[in-house]
């Protein structure tokens, strides 16, 4: 019979077996010298546990703090609510996400304070079934009762209104024990014709679009989900290809989409089981990559960088501009940027400059705790000062509120 401690150096052994085999192939050799001193080190603090449940909730932290799949918020991020995070939100990290909203933006509704309970909501267009503004949380939101599809109002419905580069965003809620479904057909279904266009579906979990099925890392597939909760959506579309975000992961890719989106319409599932709430919808047109704009412009205007309502807390949404942003400095050490906050002309112009200011600089604190060295950052506020649309839409709006690089 094995002395315990022999059974313990070949439980050792194995769970470090396990950890090389589960690495990227790509990796450099000091990355795979680093990981074995971590997960060694990990395997000795872990094989004296008491349980087995206990061995397992360490095995995932030391697996998630070796690959980065929880990497914490870097300082001056939204993180000073993090200790009353509902239980219904999944966990995320935002540090992969590479989804860039379009950089103008074309149809915008939160919906706005100004829409009343229970009204329908005026910046849409019913197709079919009851849909109704609501509040949840204190904010408004657009809420689908027995079902219902709707589409944005605007005076060019009939035709197609879409570009070849653009991105749909929203937040969407699902119930929970009974999550239902939400459903985004890329044509107006009031005004235009169908077009082979393909039905997005979206689950609590996953995403189907066509033949491409996926379920978000870690979840189960299905409609259905004991937490529940808001998921962001993000979708973008870049003359052909087609992709589809769940939070913080990247579930549909399909490189060539047969068919032409030519406008939006957005469905909630007709069931009384499930209450069907959406916020933040935008949709906008793309552009050019950020590189080329520094050499064309000598500037880079980033309109997907979100913040809370007249606060500097950035939203986890806004990784993705921000995750560019890195990406172009660590590969071209040479650029610098001046970082330029820009608000609507909402509110006072003097709180707006002390906003603008405050927002800046959490962005540049951002890039600084991710590893761009403070002397190749500045910060500074304009307020409403330089505005690039007018302030009286909600388009308007939403495109003055913005952050601008700044190339020093």
């Amino acid at each position: 019979m094995m002395h315990l401690s022999q059974l313990k150096e070949i439980h050792k052994l194995s769970l470090v077996a396990a950890f090389i085999l589960a690495l990227p192939q790509t990796a450099s050799a000091g990355f795979f010298d680093n990981v074995l001193d971590k997960v060694q080190q990990e395997v000795e603090n872990r094989v004296d546990r008491k349980t087995d449940q206990a061995i397992d909730d360490t095995l995932d932290n030391a697996e998630d703090s070796i690959t980065g799949n929880s990497q914490s918020e870097p300082q001056g991020s939204d993180n000073a609510d993090a200790g009353n995070e509902p239980v219904s939100s999944p966990k995320v990290s935002w540090s992969k996400f590479d989804f860039v909203p379009g950089d103008t933006v074309i149809f915008e509704d939160g919906p706005s304070i100004d829409e009343e309970n229970g009204e329908f909501p005026s910046r849409w267009d019913l197709k079919e079934g009851s849909v109704e503004i609501g509040e949840v949380d204190g904010a408004n939101v657009i809420m689908f009762l027995q079902g219902g599809t709707i589409v944005p109002y605007l005076k060019n419905s009939k035709q197609d209104y879409l570009p070849d580069v653009f991105t749909l965003e929203f937040d969407a809620f699902f119930s929970p024990k009974y999550s239902g479904r939400y459903y985004v057909y890329f044509y107006d279904k009031k005004n235009q014709r169908y077009g082979n266009n393909k039905t997005l579906t979206i689950y609590v979990n996953s995403l189907n679009l066509g033949d491409s099925d996926k379920t978000y890392p870690g979840k189960k597939k299905g409609n259905w989900d004991q937490n529940g909760g808001w998921r962001h959506i993000s979708i973008a579309f870049t003359k052909g290809k087609m992709k589809a975000y769940m939070d913080d992961t990247r579930l549909i890719n399909i490189p060539h989409y047969e068919a032409n989106p030519s406008g939006i319409s957005i469905g909630g599932e007709n069931t009384s089981n499930a209450q069907r709430f959406i916020k933040n919808i935008r949709i906008a047109k793309g552009g050019v990559k950020y590189y080329n704009r520094v050499l064309q412009d000598g500037k880079i205007i980033v309109n997907g960088i979100r913040f809370d309502v007249n606060k500097a807390t950035l939203k986890p949404e806004s990784s993705g501009p921000i995750n560019k942003i890195y990406s172009l400095m660590k590969k071209h050490p040479e650029l610098k940027f001046r970082v330029e906050g820009h608000t609507d002309s909402d509110g006072s112009e003097k709180n707006n400059m002390k906003l603008s200011q405050a927002r800046s600089e959490a962005v540049m604190q951002r890039l600084i705790s991710m590893g761009i060295s403070a002397d190749r950052l500045q910060a500074k506020g304009r307020g409403e000062s330089k505005p690039l649309d007018n302030n009286a839409t909600p388009e308007g709006k939403a495109n003055n509120r913005r952050v601008e690089f700044i190339k020093l």
